[in-house]
């Protein structure tokens, strides 16, 4: 937990951005896996950790945007909560922690909201993105949780975005200790990825891993041979000689805050001539698009920066063809580079997703692209210090995808069917990086994680 007095900094920086009302804050409550006494891992609401601090379920807050006052709503623990939990802080400790001087019982949230609405004060609240917590929103506001996300306060969005974008030294300094956790799990991963090994296994050592440093991982990890599946979960597969592993996996620190790396690497540590030369192409994309990052850029200027460089590269191994501008232009290099660039991350892997991504990643400047691929660009807007975001280009080869492509007859000018029907067994590729925007160009957090052909080679050979 950071020292009280940030709390109180970041409630009254929120305070002066919205001009009267109140701003409610629900936290995140325990979620059941199968039944009520045994939970998922508990994880706290990422707004509620940013202006409150607290991880422990049973809390809400309210920040007076008139007043600045802040109260806290929550229960003291029984005995009978101490027996299976042992001895817990009072919620006046808890609240000195982060710099809350009121509060109150849960019992009283209800009468408190329905006095704002009553006297005709507004109550401003985000989206809500778990059922309980819609239910609950919905029972104080008395909206149809199903309507709550029309009903949400477009200002106190746009505000925490705009404070929660920009990542103070502190904040950075988490973001680097979750990378030195993900150091561990992607060198293990590499090191792992032999002949004979399941993806289940390296999966596993890397999950370890993550909860070996103290916090637990950042998102379910990807960790496949099948790497032309983007988000692909399955874990069943062994390992054998040919093929890539790609792992797309990050650690969450204990106060909560993400990194999200991905690294590929031959099964048996070395590269084939074939996945060297797509390897090599992906790496150019995303040393030269790092390069690229710098305050006022757009980052979909970056975005199709790596994509030139995709399909330049395709095109000199021949399976593009024609001006690699205009192949951008038309969208040709989605059938290999289907996804944006990438997203923002801090207290949430895809930062603030929850408030809604054209809030975070869009402004009124740069609206999304209906273009296939570009479209899912998470990330388009001006870059600003203090942001932080991933860098990860990939090119994969999607039979189901070349299969329609080629039906369809798109963007045949610049493709050659023929050429990518050979590489329907590659799978994929993607490397990433997590990058700092700082006053004159960027900074890769955490300490490097082999990229290079010979370093990732090299790092395999050691296992």
């Amino acid at each position: 937990m950071f020292d009280a007095a940030t709390y109180a900094s970041r409630r009254e920086t929120l305070q002066q951005k919205i001009s009267s009302g109140v701003a409610l804050f629900p936290g995140n409550n325990e979620s059941p896996m199968n039944y009520t006494a045994n939970p998922y891992h508990y994880r706290q609401d990422s707004t509620f950790l940013y202006y409150f601090g607290l991880a422990m379920p049973g809390l809400a807050a309210v920040l007076d945007l008139d007043s600045g006052q802040a109260v806290l709503f929550g229960d003291d623990v029984e005995m009978e909560d101490i027996i299976w939990m042992g001895p817990q802080p009072t919620m006046a400790e808890r609240a000195r922690q982060v710099g809350v001087a009121e509060i109150r019982p849960s019992a009283e949230l209800a009468a408190y909201i329905r006095q704002c609405l009553t006297t005709g004060r507004p109550v401003h609240f985000l989206p809500p993105y778990r059922a309980e917590t819609a239910l609950t929103l919905g029972r104080l506001l008395g909206i149809q949780p199903d309507h709550l996300k029309t009903y949400a306060s477009v200002p106190l969005i746009q505000a925490v975005v705009a404070q929660r974008a920009v990542k103070t030294a502190e904040e950075i300094e988490q973001i680097e200790q979750a990378l030195a956790v993900a150091y561990d799990m992607h060198t293990t991963a590499m090191r792992m990825a032999k002949p004979g090994v399941y993806e289940r296994e390296i999966a596993g050592q890397a999950e370890g891993i993550a909860l070996a440093g103290g916090g637990t991982v950042s998102f379910p990890i990807i960790c496949t041979i099948n790497g032309q599946t983007l988000h692909n979960h399955y874990h069943g597969n062994e390992l054998r000689e040919g093929r890539l592993l790609i792992m797309d996996a990050g650690a969450e620190t204990e106060m909560g805050y993400a990194a999200d790396i991905t690294r590929t690497t031959p099964v048996g540590g070395k590269f084939n001539a074939r996945q060297k030369e797509i390897y090599e192409i992906v790496l150019k994309a995303i040393n030269t698009s790092i390069e690229a990052i710098k305050p006022g850029i757009k980052y979909r200027q970056v975005h199709l920066h790596a994509a030139r460089i995709v399909a330049e590269g395709l095109k000199s191994v021949g399976l593009m063809m024609g001006d690699p501008a205009e192949a951008v232009a038309q969208g040709a290099h989605a059938l290999f580079f289907p996804h944006g660039l990438g997203h923002m991350m801090g207290l949430d892997v895809h930062d603030m997703e929850n408030l809604g991504e054209n809030y975070v990643g869009y402004d009124a400047d740069t609206t999304r692209s209906d273009q296939f691929g570009l479209a899912y660009l998470r990330l388009g807007r001006e870059l600003e210090p203090g942001f932080v975001l991933t860098v990860e280009p990939g090119i994969y080869f999607i039979p189901a995808l070349i299969d329609q492509w080629r039906k369809e007859g798109k963007c045949t000018q610049f493709i050659d069917y023929d050429k990518v029907e050979t590489y329907k067994d590659f799978g994929g590729i993607r490397i990433e990086d997590d990058v700092l925007v700082t006053n004159t160009g960027q900074r890769v957090l955490g300490k490097p994680i082999p990229k290079s052909v010979a370093d990732v080679e090299a790092m395999a050979a050691s296992g």
